[in-house]
Order: C-alpha cells, then structure tokens, then sequence
C-alpha cells in the first residue's frame, strides 16, 4: 500500500508540473466568439449584448430643414421675443434658419424577478444657422461665434453671430465644424419607477404635436427634450394606468416670479414687467395623472402643483420677503382614433387651466414672453409687447398668482400610404390679477401706474393677452422611414392695449430708434420644410 500511495504522489505532483510548464509556456486558447443573437421579448430591433442577458436597440434619424420667416429653427420664443431679433423685423432679421441634425437612442432591457430593467438615452447633435444679436453699427465686428466678437473701433458696439437660436445651447454651435450637443433622454425604469430625464408626466403623449411639427404651440405642456423626475406609475390593466411624479420645475417650468417695484416705462416695451425675484428652488412639481389608452383612442386627465418660491424685496436679507405661493395647473387629453373618415385617421385634442404656474400652458418652447413689431399708419411703427409670469409681487405685499387657461389640437388625414396632412391649431390667454394691473395701469385701468404715467398716448392699458394660431403640414413619405415635409404656421399676438407711446429711451430691441409707436396686435408667419430619415 506504501508503494502504490507513493507511486499515485508521484504521478500527480508530475502532472502538476507539467500542467505548471504549459500554463506558463503556451498561450491561453481564447473564448469562443458569442454572435449577436436576436432579442424578441421587447419587439423588433432589440439584441443580445454579447455575453449578456440584456437587449439592446439602437436608433434615431438624420433631419435637414430650413425654416423661413424666423430668426430660429421653428420655435415661437425666438421669433416673436426679445430674446431674438426676428420681433424686430428689420435688417437684423434673419429671413431663414437652416439646421442639420442627428439624433441617438439607445435602449437597453434585462428581464429581472422583479421585472423589466429599463435604461433609456436620447441625445442630439445639431448645426444650426447663426442667430445675429446686435445693434447693427456698421462701425462693430460681426462673426459666427459662440462668444461675443470684439468691436476693432474704438467706441464702437459690439454685434455678433450665434449659433442655435442665440448661443444658448453651448459655446460651440456657430463655429466652424462645431455644433451642439443636446441630452433629451436619460432614464431607469425599474419595478414600476422612472428615474431621470423624460417626458413629464403631466404631458399629452403628443406633447408639443397633436398633428405639426411645430415647436411653438402655446395652449398646453410639452417638455419634449425631458425633465428630470422620480415618478411611480401603476398599470391596472386594460389600458389604465395612473402615475405619481416629483419633477424638477427649474429648467422648463418656470414663467417667472417678477417684483413688479422694479418696472419701468421703457423695460415694459420690452416686456419686462418687473425683476425675476425667482429664489432657490424648495420644492419639486407634484403631478398625478390617470390614462386610460385602448383601441379607440385615448383619455388622460393631468394635475399638477407648483411651488413659487422668491428672493427678498430687495438686495439684502433685511428686506424682507413675500410667503410661498403654491399654483397649480389641470389638463385634460383626448384622442380618437379608427374615424370614418380614412384608415389611421386621428383627432388630437387638449385643454388647460393654470393659476400661477404658467408654463403648463405657454409651454418652454412657445415662451410666455413677446415683444413683435409691424408697419402703422399713425406713427413710425406699431408694436405688440405682452408677458405672462407665474405670479407677480411688489414691495410689501404678498404674491398674485396670474391665470390662463388655453386648449391646442389636429386632425391628420391620410390621403393614401404616402400622403398626409393635418390642420392644427392652438389658443391661449392670460388673465392678470388687481395688483399687477393697478401697478401697471392705474386702480381700474383708468390711468396711471407705470404705464399710465410713462405715456400719455396710452387710451387702453390692460396687461391681458392672448395668442391664437392655426397651421397646416403636408407629409410626404417615398420609402419607408423617409419623410419630406412642408409646415406652415400663423401665430396671432392679441394684446389689450391702445393708444401710443412715445419712449424717452431707445425701445429694448436691436436697432429700434426713439419715436412714435402704435400699440397695435401682430402677427407672424413661419415655414418650415423639412426631410428626416428615421432607422
């Protein structure tokens, strides 16, 4: 028995040398390859990651347009707003804004035992036509820049080119072979939570797009490039779900909190009404929706709660401070599908109310603010100025909360599988309350206040205004996935004032001179064409 134990040692401390003198001589055989299978738990597009147990589906679209009549790609803000020349209508206008775009989606699910693990990410690479800001001084610098150009004269102003709707987008877009990035996406779903960056859920599915590519239409929510958040959202089956949500307002969903003590007669011509007083952010939105979606359409019913939340009457803490205001806001969603009037016909229709949180209706990419100039036939040119915050203040008092209410909708038709087009429009007006119009206007509108007292041309000052569009788009799809389309839309600025005004400083718009100015409703025409191919 020693001799065998001994001999059985042996063997194996040899074989374990010898293994040791391979391992250490020759390469190490590689893994077999593991190809890209098909993942069809999610629906078409998904695959394997290799070696994993988590899908994956890539997608996007390449988009080529130009828009005309806008000093921006398309969106209401920039064209009838102070924040662009294009309200100015004259030689520092654009007539058109071009852009090329990219988007990316990346969409990635493993089934867990506690269910669908979900991340999402969608981001967009843009070129777009440069945004001129300036004065027009022919003695200034002008270039396509993300940062101002120098003026070379000495005394002379500085004018410059941005790119992307006035450089806000980044520092990059408008120089040569740069661009912008934008992250419109970027959340986990998980056991029912969504966590991050995504569409909120007080929003129409539709969101800014009941039948349009329209950016701009005011008349209800639409974060189409996302909001973070922390929602929970329950599925009761049949098509009903209902969702709770903290969603952060201070990117989109802020009009504004304006201390109105600080108003002038000049700055109201720009549409400033006031200083924005707005304080750190306290609190989240609280929104709750409820959406019953089956094959005949769609109901959704949104709340939402808006905590508004100021600085200090003035410079220092000693000031003083009005309370917390709490808005709120509550929309109603339908949309009727399988209509007699052709196959994949549909009607998209929306309403909303808000008191004090504003952008549930004048939506971030319409703006809440306007400033639009036209010809006149009683002075030098007429102007259309007009802005509606989230609530409104003064030194000592207490927060007023400003009221809208405004519904947008469409209906698309096919004309055969390659042709469509839809007709939509949108309505919104804001209602201010008695301390915004005393101020601005005098107790009862009869005179005075700042405008009353600034111009003595005024015959009607009433801060109330209303927007009112109607567009059509035809879509023509060739191929699979490859659509051109034409979009045109009219935007109609219904301001309540009348009269004249005769400013003792230059007018805050570029170029605009001092003179004689009727007060007068405007209007703005846009076209956008467009091709996109989505993969």
């Amino acid at each position: 028995m020693k001799l065998v134990k001994s001999l059985l040692l042996g063997s194996a401390a040899g074989l374990i040398a010898v293994g040791g003198a391979q391992a250490a001589d020759l390469p190490v055989k590689a893994k077999a390859v593991e190809y890209v299978k098909i993942c069809s738990l999610y629906g078409a597009g998904f695959y394997y990651i290799p070696g994993t147990d988590t899908c994956i589906k890539l997608g996007g679209y390449l988009r080529a347009e130009v828009a005309l009549g806008t000093n921006s790609d398309f969106t209401l803000n920039q064209n009838v707003s102070t924040q662009g020349a294009n309200g100015a209508r004259n030689r520092l206008t654009n007539y058109y804004t071009m852009r090329a775009r990219e988007d990316l989606n990346i969409d990635t699910r493993t089934a867990t035992e506690y269910g669908v693990v979900r991340t999402f990410f969608d981001g967009v690479f843009s070129w777009t036509t440069g945004n001129y800001v300036g004065t027009g001084s022919a003695t200034g610098t002008t270039a396509y820049s993300g940062a101002l150009a120098t003026a070379t004269t000495p005394g002379a102003t500085t004018t410059s080119l941005f790119g992307s709707g006035g450089g806000s987008v980044n520092g990059t877009d408008g120089n040569t072979s740069a661009g912008s990035l934008g992250v419109y996406y970027a959340f986990i779903q998980f056991a029912g939570f969504t966590m991050g960056k995504a569409v909120s859920q007080f929003d129409a599915p539709w969101t800014n797009y009941p039948g349009n590519n329209f950016d701009g239409l005011v008349g209800g929510s639409g974060t189409v490039t996302g909001i973070n958040q922390f929602t929970y959202t329950a599925d009761f089956g049949q098509g009903v779900t209902a969702a709770f949500s903290a969603e952060d307002p201070t990117s989109y969903m802020q009009a504004g909190n304006l201390n109105m003590s600080g108003a002038t007669a000049s700055s109201v011509l720009g549409a400033s009404y006031g200083s924005n007083a707005i304080g750190g952010s306290r609190s989240p939105n609280l929104v709750g929706m409820v959406r019953v979606d089956q094959a005949w359409g769609l109901f959704q019913a949104s709340v939402a709660a808006k905590d508004n939340h100021v600085a200090y009457y003035g410079s220092t803490e000693l000031t003083g401070h009005p309370d917390d205001k709490w808005g709120w806001a509550v929309q109603l969603a339908l949309s009727i599908k399988n209509i007699p009037t052709g196959a994949g016909d549909v009607i998209n229709i929306s309403g909303v109310y808000t008191d004090g949180a504003t952008r549930y209706n004048f939506q971030n990419l319409a703006g809440s603010t306007y400033v639009m100039f036209g010809s006149s036939g009683t002075a030098y040119q007429s102007i259309g100025y007009a802005s509606a915050p989230d609530t409104v203040f003064i030194t000592g008092s207490s927060q007023e909360t400003v009221k809208t209410w405004g519904f947008r909708g469409a209906y698309t038709h096919n004309w055969d599988p390659y042709w469509n087009t839809a007709i939509y429009g949108a309505y919104a007006q804001a209602q201010f309350g008695t301390l915004a119009k005393t101020t601005l206007c005098g107790a009862g509108g009869a005179g005075g206040g700042v405008i009353g007292a600034g111009f003595a041309g005024v015959t009607s000052c009433n801060p109330d205004f209303a927007i009112g569009q109607v567009g059509i788009i035809t879509r023509w799809t060739p191929v699979k996935n490859l659509t051109f389309s034409a979009d045109l839309a009219w935007t109609h600025l219904d301001q309540k004032y009348a009269g004249t005004v005769t400013p003792a400083a230059l007018v805050p718009v570029p170029a605009k001179p001092v003179a004689t100015y009727e007060l007068k409703d405007q209007d703005s025409v846009v076209l956008l064409l467009r091709a996109q191919r989505n993969w």
